[in-house]
Order: C-alpha cells, then sequence, then structure tokens
C-alpha cells in the first residue's frame, strides 16, 4: 500500500515536471511513458486540478499560469515590450483608411496606435484616456470616448453608463488586450466591470482583433470575457505554440504572427 502511495506521488511529481517543461501533457503519451491505465492517468490530472496545479483539456491537460493581479498601466508596460511592439505595429496594418475601430485600453493597444498612420482618416471610439490624448495630436482621427466610472489602473472608463454608450455605436474592428487567452475558457480578465465592457465592445464590432503576446496563452483569470468563438484574428509573437495555432486555424481564427 505504502509503496503504491509513493509510486503516486512520484508520478504525479513527473508530470508536473514534464508541463513545467513543454506546457501541456497527453493522456496517451502520459498511459505509455508511467506503463498505467489512461484512468489511472486521467485520476493523476483530476487530483492535480483540484489543487491547482494543471488545468485539464481535451485529451491531457495544459500548464496552470493563472493571472489574478491587475497590475498598474506603468508596470504591465514594462511586461514583455519587445513582443508588445511587434504586436502592435503589425496589428496597425489591419487599420483601413475610412475605418471605425474600437481600441480598448492596454499596453499592447497604446502599442498598436502609435503605429497608425497620421494620415489615415478613421474614427475611433475608446475607453482609454491615455489612447484617447495621443490621437488628439491628429487631424485625420475623429476620437469618441463613452464616459465611465475612471479605473485609476488601466486609465480607462468603466461601469454601466460606458457599457450603454457603447451600444449607441457600430465598428468595423475592434482590437482587444486581454490578460488570459485559453481555448477551452476563453478571453480572460482580473477586473469584471473590463469583461462586462468588453463585451458589449464585441456585441457592436464586425471583426474582433485580440492583440496578445504568448505569455497570455493558457493563462487563467477571475473573470471571462467571451468564448474563442467570437474572436476573428489573434495577433500574437512566434512564442505560441506550433500545435495551439493549428488548433486555432482549425477553429476559423487567423493568426498572425508579428
Amino acid at each position: 500500500m505504502e509503496q503504491t502511495k509513493r509510486n503516486t506521488v512520484e508520478r504525479r511529481s513527473l508530470i508536473i515536471e514534464k508541463l513545467e517543461g513543454s506546457g501541456q501533457v497527453f493522456v496517451n503519451d502520459l498511459s505509455e511513458q508511467f506503463n498505467v491505465s489512461e484512468v489511472t492517468i486521467r485520476n493523476d490530472l483530476l487530483q492535480l486540478e483540484k489543487k491547482h496545479m494543471l488545468i485539464r483539456a481535451r485529451g491531457g491537460a495544459i500548464k496552470t499560469n493563472r493571472v489574478s493581479i491587475d497590475y498598474e498601466l506603468s508596470k504591465k508596460q514594462k511586461l514583455n515590450l519587445e513582443q508588445k511592439l511587434r504586436i502592435g505595429k503589425k496589428a496597425a496594418s489591419l487599420i483601413e483608411d475610412g475605418d471605425t475601430v474600437i481600441i480598448d485600453s492596454g499596453t499592447t493597444t497604446m502599442e498598436m496606435t502609435k503605429n497608425i498612420s497620421p494620415e489615415s482618416h478613421i474614427t475611433v471610439i475608446t475607453n482609454a484616456l491615455n489612447i484617447a490624448n495621443y490621437l488628439s495630436r491628429s487631424q485625420h482621427k475623429e476620437v469618441i470616448i463613452p464616459g465611465g466610472f475612471l479605473r485609476k489602473e488601466s486609465l480607462s472608463l468603466v461601469g454601466t453608463p460606458a457599457e450603454k454608450n457603447f451600444k449607441s455605436y457600430m465598428s468595423d474592428k475592434l482590437f482587444l488586450g486581454v490578460d488570459g487567452f485559453d481555448i477551452e475558457f476563453g478571453l480572460m480578465t482580473p477586473n469584471i466591470e473590463e469583461a462586462h465592457l468588453n463585451q458589449a465592445m464585441i456585441g457592436i464590432s464586425r471583426q474582433v482583433i485580440v492583440l496578445a503576446d504568448s505569455s497570455k496563452i493558457f493563462k487563467r483569470s477571475l473573470a471571462v470575457i467571451c468564448p474563442i468563438s467570437k474572436i476573428h484574428i489573434l495577433v500574437t509573437d512566434d512564442g505560441i505554440p506550433p500545435n495551439y495555432k493549428a488548433n486555432l486555424e482549425k477553429l476559423g481564427i487567423e493568426v498572425i504572427i508579428a
């Protein structure tokens, strides 16, 4: 009995070690590796998920990497800066003259804003005060700021007034920043009010474009914005696992690598 318990503990420890290295494990592979039944492996994964050590997914499990802290904008700006610069530049190239676009608050969307052509004639709807301030320098940009309550951490306006005001408009493209991106659980953010506002943005947009560096992949957070099926394009960096990219494309999502 003691030996069986020791084997179980050791096997589960090795599963976590393998997960840390590859980011994803599969039931059939683990069954062969440890010479135990797939039922045993599924039970291992279930118990490890209960301890918040992994997230079970179809056919296996993925590494857990929770986002529970809503960092201030100045701190978030320093995270994965090189990737955000590339993503921002690539995302800006998707904007066409005459577009009406929604630009969500966030550091990656701010980098995109900096790369929008000064000569392009577009209408921008944004809840981000720093983005609105930056665009105010351009003669060719019409800027709409829906009202709301100020979130000092993100310099963004949220709440019921903002949600109602957004529903008065329609947009060609929504550029959305997220804190967590997961095929099974969807897009996520630590702030519930931000999630509700993002849902309103999605509801009035013809095309939803998500800007997320690869560190956001597999991350989970408090509030779910929407399922993956709601988005059309993901702009990310080359750190995204190839199989994950392929799975997104199978779902009809265009993945653009910056």
